[in-house]
């Protein structure tokens, strides 16, 4: 095999994977029942405790610690298909003693906890309080919500950006702002990706900040299957650096180059592939649906919004009569065909995650989705104005060459659409890191 090959092979495999492969449909790993159970009142120590779990897992996903820190050695029972782990408990002193577990869902990362507690030779401990349960650092997850954040806007800025500029507005590659815009969305998708597998590791082992930034935290992900993804989504963004430097270079020639409009496509599928796979479309009886309308669903959400920053960063501030005669119109009807994307495939995330009107209603997760719905309804009002202007106004603000108080109403309407986008993204990434059932 040549060396050309050997590079292309090496760059083909982590797209091939984010595009192709569909993960397993399954919810976050949780406790089914333990022995000794919770609250059991023992006459004597036990020297195992054992955990029953609604699925296989692996033993490196496994963690039991007691309440000093100590962790306990943990190792799969034979016989079983790997649902049922032993902890060593060594020789527990008489009294009441806790300990706390966690595992990390082989698919998406999420981590599940809780605390069990026994006493040997007296009561066990059952007013401890909801607050002694482990949980994930708020600062982690907080970071890792910011993350989430900062990653969906930038794959937004990108891809929608680049369709932007390759399929309405050519000239934009030249643009000083619309390139800063591009180069900005990358920056921010390679560092957001880096630092989510640190902070991704940090929350699954229900560390602190301090261990985000630890190489064992990075080796502990990327050995892994969900760090697999994030692995190929951190290649993807450096590919896609390639993609960016072939534009800027080439231009309007390059935007129009069946070459590099393959490619681009390609790196831009794989990047929302690779952010789709870290979600929970694949929870519910029908993964492969559920992944194609997450694919859909982000691909909508970048082509709106992309191209609504885009527009509001790069276009109306040059206020030319001639772009804007070209350039909104095309967007109008990019935009439109992103939202009807957006509605059809979140009606079929709604149905695949959420599964019923109760959990939509009396869930943190089914609340946060009825508030994301909200906003992008507000959205959609506000888009609505952009869109009536564009029907009525934009033939005047052409005759007037882009006056500015002629444009000055349009400019409102996307600035106040934009603003709110970014909320709908905020909720998006809470979503994410909130588990369906809770």
């Amino acid at each position: 095999m040549t060396p050309r090959r050997a590079l292309a092979l090496l760059v083909l495999t982590p797209l091939l994977y984010v595009l192709l492969g569909t993960p397993y449909a399954s919810a976050h790993t949780e406790l089914v029942t333990s022995s000794p159970a919770n609250g059991a009142e023992l006459k004597r120590a036990p020297e195992h405790l054992t955990l029953t779990f609604d699925e296989p897992v692996e033993v490196a996903d496994v963690r039991v610690m007691t309440l000093d820190g100590d962790r306990l050695p943990v190792s799969l029972v034979p016989g079983h298909k790997g649902e049922v782990v032993r902890a060593a408990l060594g020789h527990p002193a008489d009294g009441a003693f806790a300990v706390v577990w966690s595992v990390v869902d082989e698919e998406d990362g999420h981590a599940s906890s809780g605390r069990l507690d026994f006493g040997v030779g007296a009561p066990a401990d059952r007013d401890r309080g909801d607050e002694a349960a482990p949980a994930p650092s708020p600062l982690v997850r907080k970071g890792l919500v910011a993350a989430r954040w900062a990653g969906y806007l930038s794959l937004a800025l990108f891809v929608g950006g680049l369709a932007f500029v390759t399929l309405l507005w050519p000239r934009g590659a030249h643009e000083p702002r619309a390139r800063a815009l591009l180069g900005l969305a990358w920056t921010c998708g390679l560092l957001t990706s880096v630092a989510g597998i640190g902070l991704q590791g940090a929350y699954a082992t229900l560390g602190s900040l301090r261990d985000t930034v630890r190489a064992e935290t990075y080796a502990d992900v990327l050995t892994a299957e969900p760090g697999v993804v994030l692995a190929a989504r951190v290649l993807l963004w450096v590919l896609a650096a390639v993609v960016l430097s072939a534009l800027l270079q080439g231009g309007p020639r390059t935007s129009r180059s069946p070459g590099w409009r393959v490619g681009a496509l390609a790196v831009c599928l794989g990047l929302l592939r690779a952010t789709g796979m870290a979600g929970h479309n694949s929870e519910g009886s029908e993964p492969t649906w559920g992944a194609v309308a997450d694919l859909v669903h982000l691909l909508g959400v970048s082509l709106w919004v992309g191209g609504l920053v885009m527009l509001a960063v790069a276009v109306l501030p040059r206020r030319r009569a001639g772009e804007l005669a070209a350039v909104v119109p095309g967007y109008a009807r990019l935009a439109a065909t992103g939202v009807a994307g957006i509605v059809a495939a979140g009606l079929v995330l709604a149905w695949q995650v959420v599964g019923s009107y109760d959990a939509l209603l009396h869930t943190s997760y089914g609340r946060l989705l009825l508030l994301k719905t909200a906003v992008l309804g507000v959205v959609l009002l506000a888009a609505l104005a952009s869109r009536q202007w564009v029907r009525t106004r934009l033939d005047l603000a052409v005759l007037l060459r882009g006056d500015a108080a002629a444009v000055r109403p349009f400019g409102y309407s996307v600035a106040a659409e934009t603003g709110l986008v970014l909320v709908v993204l905020a909720v998006t990434s809470l979503l994410v890191t909130t588990h369906p059932g809770q």
